[in-house]
């Protein structure tokens, strides 16, 4: 059964706009799924706990009803006050958060994680994920103090790529690198002054082994403590004039030059 829902003041609208912030989405355990992309790869993934829609002829819709999802129809008002987006596309779902425990995520041999320290950037963390979901990756980490992956900016710069490999919230950096080491992995961590150059890494076959790539912000980079607790400091070599490349751009590098090192076993 469908509901219909016209005005912006009903308690469940009120209850999915809540989830707009950490809080909320903290306490309830759930976040907002906005856009095609997104509730397709929840459905496919995980599943929604409800889909708010206009088009009842969209094919999601009839794929949430498959799944049992609780479905409820708007119209483009109400939808307006539910997404976060000034032009929502037709679709806003909740779903259960994404966030995994920090052994869980990295149980078994994972190969390659990424390690995001205190990143505050929504777009720039999201699109990290996304990344490392293209790489192979096997597991995103963001410490405590980094943004919450659930977030909605977040969220839609993963592209739907937050449902594909496990993502830890809030962990504490010195528990971060305590279960690396337990799993094997060598801790990499990015540096304009490293030691390391990625280059050399590629050409003496420094990547091949299990890896942990450490990243902090673009503005302040990693605390001097952590990258002392790193097997290595890296530096992404530049060769033109740019002063710097931005997280994001940084964190492809780094996770294709390890990805291709481990496929090549050089």
């Amino acid at each position: 059964m469908t509901t219909v829902l016209t005005s912006t003041r009903h308690p469940r609208v009120q209850a999915v706009r809540r989830l707009h912030r950490r809080s909320a989405r903290a306490a309830e355990r759930r976040f907002v799924v906005e856009g095609p992309q997104a509730v397709r790869e929840a459905l496919r993934y995980g599943g929604l706990t409800e889909l708010f829609f206009t088009d009842p002829d969209d094919p999601l819709v009839a794929v949430a009803r498959e799944q049992g999802t609780d479905l409820v129809q708007v119209d483009a008002k109400v939808l307006e006050a539910l997404a976060e987006t000034v032009t929502p596309q037709g679709l806003v779902g909740t779903a259960p958060l994404r966030d995994v425990p920090l052994e869980a995520a990295l149980h078994g041999a994972p190969q390659l994680v990424v390690v995001l320290h205190e990143v505050n950037d929504p777009g720039n963390a999201g699109t990290v994920i996304r990344t490392a979901d293209a790489a192979g990756a096997d597991a995103v980490v963001l410490t405590a103090g980094s943004v919450d992956p659930h977030n909605g900016k977040c969220v839609r710069a993963t592209a739907g790529s937050l449902w594909h490999l496990p993502v830890v919230a809030g962990a504490p950096a010195d528990e971060v690198l305590a279960v690396l080491r337990r799993t094997g992995l060598q801790v990499l961590a990015t540096s304009g002054g490293g030691a390391d150059d990625l280059d050399d890494l590629l050409d003496d076959g420094g990547l091949v082994a299990p890896t942990a790539w450490l990243l902090g912000t673009e503005a302040h980079g990693l605390p001097e403590e952590l990258v002392r607790q790193a097997d290595r400091a890296v530096r992404v070599p530049l060769h033109g004039a740019a002063e710097s490349l931005n997280l994001a751009s940084a964190a492809a590098v780094c996770l294709y030059a390890s990805a291709r090192s481990q496929r090549t076993g050089r």
